[in-house]
Formats: structure tokens, C-alpha cells, sequence
């Protein structure tokens, strides 16, 4: 008996230092992929298009898209902006539309969503969250970004949550460093992302590995983030990722840090018994965003299939 091919997707992990691009079907077929440097908006979007033309040429044309975005980003589909970039520090993509010039290439559905709760979706389908409803999704890199499951569908509300902006315990005695957010100085963001590491010690932190010093400190910064958002979401499973995170030795004294700093009040098994299954590393490593690229279009394509 003759079965019908899966349709192909275009996935599109839209980062402020690289666009990761993969047409097929994650995880078992990828027909193409290419890492562009992000530039300037119009020659990197006009990269992805390219690079899709080149899929549509070999492979036929994708039948959906799925874009997660570096951001901050508009996620209303009844907004104006719906499928742009908003304000980011990001030089030249403030107020950027990202889907208005796929729509006008390719005439195909799109999904749209964060670049962490694309990662956290990808989890979910085929990583280290597989099987839950409830994922909370951290990345640690340049910046801080946080994505959030609930009930398996990304947590919107007024804007995208902006977890790497909340306020974490300052000791400016300990640590003078002001910070490095533009907007909240020492946030989450400010202190602990990958940037903030080269502020403070004047070097990025692969140079850093001989000094124990910058980790425990690092690690202290995260846990006091990651044990706030627990508190607030209550997640079935913390993912952190990012290049920060690669390298593996945060873990342990995120961990240990964590169980401290909530002193016993989340008393699920789950967390005081299994601290090292609770917090982890992505199962996809960087291809988490990827993942989630293939599960927005798929979502997108369902979609215009029903209402169609």
C-alpha cells in the first residue's frame, strides 16, 4: 500500500547572532540547513529566502513555516506588529517584520513564537521534556531568555514573558559590577548572561575555566533566577541551555544552589529527591530551536487544513 510523503517544513531559529535554517522533518529527515551570521535585516532575510528558493528548486516548495525569534517580538495575531520584532537593543531589527517577507515569497502558513518557547516545544516533542505538559525552558548566552510550557502550549499574555529581566539579590560589596542590561542594569540578565561574564572579568568565559571563582558566582546569580521562576510556574522540568550552559560545570552548583534557596518549600519528590533529573540540559543540545521551528509549521499547516 502507497503512502503519502510527510509534507515538508521550513524551520527558522531566528537569533541575534545566527539564523539556524533546515527544511524537512525533525527528526528523521532533513533535506538542507545553513547557518547564516545575522546582518543587517534585509540582507539576512533575504538569505532565508534564498535558501529556501534553493529547497523549493530541489525538494518542491515548503508547505509551512516555523519561525522562532530572537525578540522582543509581537505574538498578538490581532496586533498591527503580529510577526515583527518590537524594540530590542538589537542594532537595525527594531520594528522588523519577519513573517510579512516569507508570506510574500513562499504563500504558505506560518507559526510564529520566541526563540526560548520554540526550544521549550522541541523539548517537549522529541527531548528532555518529553512526555510533560508543564517546561520551563532557560537559555543562558549573549542575553538571558526564558520560554514556558503550560499545559504543552507556550505561555502568552499581554507581551512574552521576559524571564531574564527579573530582579535577583544584588550584594554590590561582593560583586560591584553594575550590570549590563541597557534597561534594568543589574536584572537576571545584567549579572549572569554571557556578556555580563565578559564585563565583569574582562574576558568571555571559555578564557575563565581556571577560575572557580566566576562560576560560583555565576552559578549563585542562576539559582536565584531559576528558583524564582519555579516558585512562579511550578514547572515539571527546568531545561538550561546556551552557550554559557555547554560546557556543564554550572549544573552542579545550580542544582545544589536551587534546593537552598527554596529552603524546602517546594517539597515535591520530583524536586528535593531528584534535583539532577529536575534541572538538565537539553536533550536535542542546539538543536532545540530547530525542533521547535518544525513543530510551529507543522502546528501552521494543521491549522490551515482544518479551517480549510
Amino acid at each position: 500500500m502507497k503512502t503519502t510523503p510527510p509534507p515538508l517544513f521550513g524551520s527558522i531559529e531566528a537569533g541575534g547572532t545566527k539564523f539556524v535554517l533546515a527544511a524537512g522533518n525533525f527528526p528523521d529527515r532533513i533535506v538542507a540547513e545553513k547557518t547564516l551570521r545575522t546582518r543587517r535585516p534585509e540582507e539576512t532575510l533575504d538569505g532565508v529566502i534564498k535558501f529556501f528558493h534553493d529547497v523549493e528548486s530541489r525538494h518542491g516548495p515548503p508547505a509551512a513555516f516555523g519561525v522562532c525569534c530572537f525578540g522582543p517580538v509581537e505574538l498578538r495575531k490581532d496586533a498591527p506588529g503580529y510577526g515583527h520584532i518590537t524594540k530590542t537593543p538589537k542594532e537595525n531589527w527594531s520594528d522588523t517584520d519577519i513573517l510579512g517577507p516569507l508570506a510574500a515569497a513562499f504563500s504558505v502558513p506560518a507559526g510564529f513564537d520566541t526563540d526560548v518557547n520554540g526550544a521549550a516545544l522541541g523539548e517537549a516533542r522529541w527531548g528532555a521534556a518529553r512526555g510533560l505538559g508543564s517546561v520551563l525552558y532557560v537559555t543562558v548566552g549573549t542575553g538571558i531568555g526564558g520560554g514556558m510550557l503550560a499545559g504543552g502550549r507556550p505561555l502568552h499574555g499581554l507581551a512574552h514573558p521576559e524571564m531574564g529581566h527579573i530582579r535577583v539579590p544584588h550584594d554590590t560589596a561582593r560583586d560591584p559590577f553594575p550590570g549590563c542590561c541597557p534597561y534594568h542594569g543589574d536584572c537576571l540578565e545584567g549579572l549572569a548572561s554571557g556578556r555580563a561574564i565578559e564585563l565583569r572579568w574582562g574576558r568571555e568565559g571559555r578564557g575563565l575555566s581556571d577560575r572557580p571563582e566566576v562560576w560560583e558566582l555565576e552559578s549563585r546569580y542562576l539559582a536565584l533566577g531559576i528558583s524564582n521562576l519555579i516558585l512562579a510556574f511550578s514547572p515539571e522540568i527546568v531545561i538550561l541551555g546556551g552557550g554559557v550552559m555547554e560546557p556543564g560545570n554550572l549544573f552542579p552548583g545550580i542544582r545544589k544552589k536551587v534546593l537552598e534557596y527554596l529552603g524546602g518549600y517546594c517539597d515535591s519528590p520530583r524536586v528535593t529527591q531528584g534535583i539532577e533529573t529536575y534541572i538538565v540540559p537539553p536533550g536535542l543540545g542546539g538543536r532545540s530551536g530547530m525542533a521547535g521551528g518544525f513543530v510551529l509549521a507543522e502546528e501552521a499547516w494543521k491549522r490551515s487544513h482544518t479551517c480549510g
